[in-house]
């Protein structure tokens, strides 16, 4: 089953500039988990020391947030992931 993860700008130069990933996974939390493994350096962009997502990622699926309970989110074939990363500054 083929997931096209999207990745933010930020996340890119772990992927050589690569803006859309393909992994396999029946539900997020095992697609990112293969995203990771395919590119270790996303691993601290994404998820903290517990395995949980940072508290700014967000996951959407399909162009929709996948709030909450976004790691269990089942995934079909060409389900399309969106990792979006929250930016602040002053």
């Amino acid at each position: 089953m083929s997931i096209k993860i999207q990745l933010h700008v930020t996340h890119r130069q772990h992927t050589d500039g690569q803006k859309t990933i393909a992994v396999e996974g029946t539900n997020v939390h095992e697609a990112l988990n293969n995203l990771v493994a395919l590119y270790p350096g996303l691993k601290n962009e994404i998820f903290d020391k517990k395995g949980n997502l940072l508290h700014y990622i967000e996951i959407y699926l399909n162009k929709e947030s996948a709030y909450p309970g976004e790691l269990q989110k089942p995934l079909k074939d060409g389900d399309e992931i969106q990792i979006i990363t929250f930016l602040a500054g002053g």
